[in-house]
């Protein structure tokens, strides 16, 4: 394949070299086989070698001198009441980015066994998971199997593909695939064989993120190649993945507010991969604003463990690292739930359930053991309705609680107690904030964990706001809290959002809830469920366009709501 020769692209793809690492990453010679720098730039060049860049971090790749062995993980979304089966193919979240202007191309070399269809993905922008469902956003997928090329194409405006062309190949062993954005149009060929599609915008935001997947059960298919190339006036550079955000925190921030209190309290919120990746403002707020992360989804079990013997800690991991190069507090989410568990999980056989269940919790504790230092072991314990005996909710009726009753929660934190014995062990429940039927049912729940020596360390109120005039009162809220530590236990505010009833009606409410929190001191920490309403988990499921909430501190736009100001305001006033 050609260099780039002209002066105007050669200096373009100079620019963007520079913009990305700095002149010390650029090479002027524009070699034809160009490799990052420890900066994670691209030297300047016609040609890119996109395989130089991180891919011992993508879900189900293994790297070899060889290439990228990839493996299929079978990844699926189910909905929160188990059923349904999104497909949810891996993204190299922590790989190469490919900065783009104007045309380019990018070839692959694939070496394909028999009955594998190897496919590679290339996103405009990163897919979103949100609560319990993925949001397909630009990209394509280029596919390969025995007998046909296929090109598949979203353009962000529906979950459904705009174009999905095929062609009949014989394909050998291995073959060399090229994609082009070319002239308007999305062309993919290998050998002879050619499929165009019009093109509808899909890298318009200037970048190209990579994925790949692979047919559970097949063998594994090797990624031996990858490059990109400019061509007629586009320019191309290689940025990597940052990690880490801004070295010191604004004295205003949540986060520098709170290190000025006596208490120190930890300000969290719940955090998503893949927006830290692949939106800079989103990841500013993260890193200045908050100094704990939950992992809001890569660590529930459908997500952590796709298949019976299969973990998937990729993206779990990111959360963590990204966590200890912004110096924050992980608080991991969660371990044990009635929900969010993979289809194999729910069809395990009743006698085998305890085996499976207290394997999990030993595997992923002990894989993150040191550097997660606390964890919600049991989610959501109590059955949603005050269905009880005594007109208090029961337990929630699920897949563990139908094998082993009551004792599987002894079981959970007795399991992860014995495979980390320094990390805080919580117990997460939403409703309970106010007196009533649900408080009643889990004080007499954690009474009966204690009286059995459960090695429980706290509790999570959750204090979601899901409604107008669904409203905390902080009152309560101490006296529950006052509760718990008269136990021996500690609490914690876990998943705060607030419905949009008014502004001022938010910003109170949240304001309340810290305050609260903030006056006792076995509360240990503060977190909302998530940052933005932009990738809120209250986000209508399955809406193209996205159809966010109304709930998180930061509108859509990532602008400051009431709230924020609220928050600092409560804050500030227990510094005095």
């Amino acid at each position: 394949m050609p260099n780039v020769s002209r002066a105007w692209p050669t200096l373009f793809v100079s620019v963007l070299c520079l913009l990305a690492g700095g002149a010390a990453a650029c090479d002027p010679s524009g070699g034809r086989d160009a490799r990052p720098s420890a900066s994670g730039a691209a030297p300047a060049s016609g040609r890119v070698d996109l395989l130089a860049g991180d891919w011992r971090h993508l879900p189900g790749g293994t790297v070899g001198s060889g290439g990228v062995r990839i493996h299929g993980l079978g990844r699926q979304i189910v909905l929160q009441d188990g059923t349904g089966g999104q497909p949810h193919p891996p993204v190299n979240l922590r790989g190469p980015r490919l900065e783009v202007r104007g045309d380019f191309q990018v070839s692959a070399t694939l070496r394909r066994p028999a009955g594998q269809t190897a496919s590679l993905y290339l996103y405009g922008e990163v897919p979103i998971v949100y609560d319990e469902w993925r949001q397909n956003r630009r990209g394509l997928r280029v596919a390969v199997s025995e007998r046909e090329l296929s090109l598949t194409v979203w353009d962000g405006r529906s979950a459904a593909p705009v174009a999905d062309r095929t062609a009949s190949v014989t394909s050998p062993a291995t073959v060399s695939v090229t994609f082009e954005r070319h002239g308007g149009d999305l062309v993919l060929s290998a050998g002879d064989t050619r499929v165009s599609v019009p093109d509808p915008g899909v890298f318009d935001a200037g970048s190209v993120t990579f994925g790949v997947d692979a047919v559970p059960g097949a063998p594994d298919w090797t990624l031996a190649a990858l490059e990109a190339t400019a061509r007629d006036g586009g320019g191309v550079a290689v940025r990597d993945t940052r990690m880490a955000g801004q070295p010191t925190q604004p004295s205003d921030s949540l986060r520098g507010l709170a290190e000025a209190t006596g208490r120190r309290l930890p300000i969290g919120a719940a955090m998503a991969a893949e927006p830290l990746v692949s939106d800079d403002g989103y990841r500013t707020l993260a890193t200045t604003q908050f100094s704990m992360l939950t992992t809001e989804n890569a660590l529930k079990p459908q997500f952590v463990h796709p298949g019976p013997d299969t973990y998937d800690f990729a993206e779990g991991d990111l959360l963590v690292d990204f966590a200890a190069a912004n110096r924050m507090t992980v608080h991991g989410h969660t371990l044990i739930f009635g929900e969010a568990n993979p289809r194999w999980m729910q069809q395990v056989a009743l006698a085998d359930r305890e085996r499976v269940m207290t394997g999990h919790v030993r595997t992923v504790v002990g894989h993150y053991r040191g550097r997660v230092a606390e964890w919600d072991v049991v989610n959501e314990p109590l059955s949603p309705d005050d269905d009880g005996p005594d007109g208090r909710p029961g337990l929630r009726e699920h897949l563990w609680q139908e094998a082993m009753g009551e004792s599987y929660i002894d079981k959970a934190f007795t399991a992860a107690r014995a495979v980390d014995s320094e990390a805080k062990l919580y117990l997460n429940e939403f409703g309970a904030e106010a007196d009533g039927p649900r408080w009643d049912a889990l004080y007499a729940l954690v009474v009966r964990l204690k009286g059995r020596g459960v090695p429980i360390d706290g509790v999570g109120f959750q204090s979601h706001i899901h409604e107008a005039g669904d409203h905390i009162d902080p009152a309560v809220l101490r006296s529950h809290i006052a509760a718990l530590a008269e136990l021996g236990l500690s609490a914690r505010i876990s998943e705060i959002d607030v419905y949009g009833e008014s502004p001022r009606v938010q910003a109170t409410q949240f304001a309340g809830v810290l305050g609260a929190c903030l006056s006792e001191p076995t509360c240990t920490s503060f977190s909302t469920w998530g940052i933005t309403d932009r990738y809120g988990s209250t986000a209508e499921h399955d809406s193209y366009p996205l159809e966010p909430g109304d709930e998180l501190p930061w509108d859509q736009r990532l602008r400051p709501k009431p709230a924020v100001a609220a928050l600092r305001d409560t804050l500030r006033a227990a510094r005095r």
